[in-house]
C-alpha cells in the first residue's frame, strides 16, 4: 500500500508532482473542521498543512500518522508537545520566504513614508491639491527599530540598511547580526519602541508573545511613528493600535496580520487612510509557494523514507 499524505489546502503543484514521483498517495482537501480533521487523518501517513489546526486530539486518531510538514515557517497551528510525545516528527519550510517576507517589509515601509494609501484616496476622490499640503517623508536616515532579528528580520535590516540608507536598531535575545550590515543591536527591549521611527515585528507566534505589544509599548514610541507586522496578529493588541492611531500619536501602520482573520468589515482599521492593509499575503508570491510546496515535501519524503529531515522543529520520543 502507498502512504497515504493528506494535503488539506491546496499547495503548488511542483510539491504535488514531487511526492507523486516519489510513489505518494496524495488526499488533497479536506473538511478542516475539527472534525473534519480527525475523520480525514485517520488513514494517512503524514500531514502537509498551510493554516489546519493539527491538534492533540487530530494525532490521536491517526495512527499511522509519521509526519507534520508546515508549507511554511510558523507552526504555531501544530501542537508540538503532542507530535514529540507521540512520536511524530514536525518539519516547517524555514528558508523558503523569509526574503519574501522581507520584501514585502520594505515595500510597506516605502508606502508608509510616501502615503501611498491617502494619497490614492485623494487622486480618486479628485483631491489633487493633498500633494502640497500633506507631504511624506524620506527613508534615508530614519531609524528603523526591528523586534525579532531572525532569518526575517535580518533580510530587512540588510535591506533597509543598504537599500534605503536608514539607521537599524534590533532587538532580539539571540540576536547574530548578519555580516556586511551596520546594525546597533538595544540594550533592552523598551529602548527600541522610544528610538523608533519605524518599528517592523518578526517574532514567532504562540501564547508566549501574544499581546506583547500594547497600549505600554506603543505609548513610549515617538509621536509621528509607524507600526509594521507581517508575523501574527495576535502578537499586537489591536485596540490599543486603533486607539494609538485614532488619536494620531502614531502616523500609521501596515498590517499583514489581524487578532481575526479575516477582520471584520466594521473594524476601524478598514477605514483609516493612513493604514496599509493586505490579507495575510506577506510569504505568498508565486516563487516563495514553490518553495514552500518543495521543503515541505522534502520533508515528508525524508521521514516517510527513514532518513533524519532536514529541518526538524521537534525531537520525536520513539513510538511505541
Amino acid at each position: 500500500m502507498k502512504p497515504l499524505i493528506l494535503i488539506p489546502h491546496p499547495i503548488a503543484e511542483a510539491g504535488l508532482t514531487f511526492l507523486r514521483e516519489r510513489g505518494y498517495e496524495l488526499q488533497i482537501g479536506c473538511d478542516t473542521s475539527a472534525l473534519g480533521l480527525r475523520e480525514a487523518a485517520r488513514s494517512c501517513d503524514a500531514l502537509l498543512v498551510r493554516t489546519a489546526e493539527i491538534t492533540d486530539d487530530v494525532m490521536a486518531r491517526a495512527p499511522r500518522l509519521r509526519v507534520v510538514a508546515k508549507h511554511g515557517v510558523g507552526v504555531d497551528n501544530i501542537d508540538i508537545e503532542a507530535a514529540t510525545r507521540r512520536g511524530i516528527w514536525v518539519v516547517n519550510a524555514p528558508h523558503s520566504n523569509s526574503a519574501t517576507v522581507a520584501e514585502w517589509t520594505i515595500g510597506a515601509l516605502v508606502a508608509l513614508a510616501r502615503q501611498f494609501v491617502a494619497s490614492q484616496r485623494a487622486v480618486v476622490e479628485g483631491d489633487w491639491e493633498r500633494r502640497n499640503r500633506e507631504l511624506g517623508c524620506d527613508l534615508a536616515g530614519k531609524t528603523l527599530g526591528i523586534l525579532g532579528l531572525g532569518r526575517i528580520g535580518s533580510h530587512v535590516a540588510r535591506r533597509a540598511a543598504l537599500g534605503l540608507e536608514m539607521r537599524v536598531l534590533a532587538f532580539d535575545p539571540h540576536a547574530k547580526v548578519p555580516p556586511g550590515v551596520e546594525v546597533e543591536l538595544a540594550s533592552e527591549r523598551d529602548e527600541l519602541f522610544q528610538r523608533a521611527d519605524f518599528l517592523t515585528l518578526h517574532l514567532p507566534g504562540g501564547a508566549a508573545n501574544r499581546g506583547v505589544i500594547g497600549a505600554r509599548e506603543l505609548g513610549m514610541m515617538k509621536r509621528g511613528a509607524f507600526v509594521l507586522n507581517a508575523c501574527r496578529g495576535e502578537v499586537v493588541d489591536e485596540s490599543a493600535l486603533i486607539a494609538a492611531l485614532g488619536s494620531g500619536h502614531l502616523a500609521g501602520a501596515a498590517l499583514d496580520v489581524f487578532e481575526d482573520e479575516p477582520p471584520a468589515p466594521d473594524n476601524p482599521l478598514m477605514s483609516m487612510s493612513n493604514v496599509l492593509l493586505t490579507p495575510h499575503n506577506a510569504a505568498l508570491t508565486r516563487e516563495a509557494t514553490i518553495r514552500m510546496a518543495l521543503d515541505a515535501a522534502r520533508g515528508v519524503d525524508e521521514v516517510l523514507s527513514g532518513a533524519r529531515p532536514t529541518w526538524p522543529v521537534n525531537e520525536p520520543h520513539q513510538k511505541p
